[in-house]
């Protein structure tokens, strides 16, 4: 990665941080997480296909969080236009923790799934041959043998291949909608890599270039730059801060292309946490995927408690039972990126401050998961090395192409095991709290 210090420079980078042994998972539940990633990806398809349940859904958020308004103005705007887009990209990916019960019987547990920019399915196609020799450098042979490969880079840009070729137009690009501040460059270049090796050209662009240098043509094709585009790849835009009115701008004009965007607006919106906690309402999920009880049974295992915070009876008492019981539960806001939800007496103060409030429908309630911690080393750059108590996240990236109403690609495309000490509740690699993993399974 590239450092705080200098980062916008390619010669003084640093490692990119992670754990000196491989984690313990349990294979069951490391093969339910496979099992079920087609599921969420027709899921979250279906999702972004229904105007009414998003409607419906964000109703309450849209109030009170600018943001997620802002995004559903420039979704119905494009609705009421009607799509110039017919080819449809969905790169996702499940996060999952292993919550232990009273018994001791450990169960998966879907913590979010990121519909937007998932990172670091670059990165983690190189981290088991780092823990691959680890091992051999402990004599431990055998061991190091079993470590699965993994290969996401691949996976993900397979998908973006299979939509830049529905496009059907040879000479143009993809474009990797990217950060100001790009110090996770190089986990992006090894997708891009795979693109440049099958022939098709990645431009990398800002907003501010797309707002400086976008146009449409009149059967609104996009173009930067003088180059047409035929895939947006966002690593980018899922953050208020982001946006300015110029930003705003460029987005709206990306969405109204006919270019894949991936994602388009609704597939972002469907990512909400707000959208989460409706899928977990008795009876929702039968009415987005009908006549698919089996995928509904696999989805429906992962899910933990999640409880709305909308205004009347039922989210009066949920917020009393979280204000008495405060670390039973995990406050999210509607937010990608990590590090901003929040827990035990932080949660207290700040459900204390809104529970009379309509600010408290731009969050929702999650059980909070119990891992069982084991102990590792977490190597990270300039940080003393010592033995910490850590649990694990794992990951399973999705990827999915529909054109017009046919699903022509649905697969699970690899994964992330992404470790962090106890001490620190949330946040991710790119938030400077986990570190990259590989799993070894038990």
């Amino acid at each position: 990665m590239r450092t705080g210090e200098q980062p916008h420079a390619s010669d003084v980078v640093n490692y990119a941080p992670f754990t000196l042994l491989p984690s313990a998972v349990p294979r069951a539940l490391f093969e339910q997480a496979y099992a079920v990633q087609q599921d969420f990806n027709l899921l979250v398809d279906a999702v972004s296909q229904n105007k009414e349940f998003l409607e419906q859904t964000l109703a309450s958020t849209i109030k009170v969080d600018d943001f997620t308004a802002r995004l559903f103005k420039i979704y119905m705007q494009v609705l009421e236009e009607g799509l110039a887009q017919t080819v449809f990209l969905g790169i996702n990916r499940s996060d999952y923790m292993f919550d232990c019960g009273l018994d001791g019987a450990a169960a998966l547990r879907q913590i979010e799934i990121n519909t937007i920019a998932a990172s670091f399915a670059g990165l983690t196609s190189r981290t088991a041959d780092v823990h691959r020799l680890v091992l051999q450098v402990l004599g431990k042979t055998e061991e190091a043998s079993h470590l699965l490969p993994n290969n996401p880079a691949k996976g993900l840009a397979l998908g973006i291949a299979k939509a830049w070729e529905l496009y059907g137009s040879p000479r143009a690009v993809v474009m990797f909608l990217v950060e100001e501040v790009q110090r996770n460059i190089f986990d992006q270049r090894c997708i891009e890599n795979e693109l440049w090796n099958r022939n098709i050209g990645v431009v990398r662009k800002r907003f501010r270039d797309v707002f400086e240098q976008g146009s449409l043509d009149a059967s609104r094709r996009l173009y930067v730059d003088g180059q047409e585009v035929a895939v947006v790849y966002y690593r980018e835009g899922y953050v208020p801060q982001v946006y300015d009115q110029q930003n705003w701008e460029a987005r709206l004009l990306l969405e109204r292309s006919r270019a894949v965007k991936c994602p388009d607006i609704a597939t972002q919106l469907a990512g909400t946490k707000k959208v989460q906690q409706e899928l977990s309402r008795p009876g929702t999920l039968e009415k987005l995927l009908p006549g698919r009880p089996e995928a509904i049974a696999r989805i429906r295992a992962t899910f933990a408690g999640l409880y709305s915070l909308d205004q009347g009876e039922e989210g009066d008492k949920i917020a009393a039972t979280a204000i008495a019981d405060p670390d039973r539960f995990v406050l999210k806001p509607q937010r990608e990126g990590g590090g901003n939800n929040l827990y035990g007496e932080e949660l207290r103060e700040v459900l204390e401050k809104i529970k009379d409030s309509p600010e408290r429908t731009s969050y929702i309630l999650m059980d909070k998961i119990k891992p069982q911690p084991a102990l590792n080393y977490l190597l990270r750059a300039h940080s003393p090395l010592q033995m910490s108590k850590c649990i694990s996240e794992l990951g399973i990236f999705g990827v999915y192409v529909r054109q017009g109403q046919e699903l022509v690609l649905n697969q699970a495309a690899g994964h992330l095991l992404r470790t962090k000490a106890i001490e620190h509740a949330d946040g991710g690699v790119a938030a400077g709290v986990a570190v990259l993993d590989t799993p070894y399974l038990v």
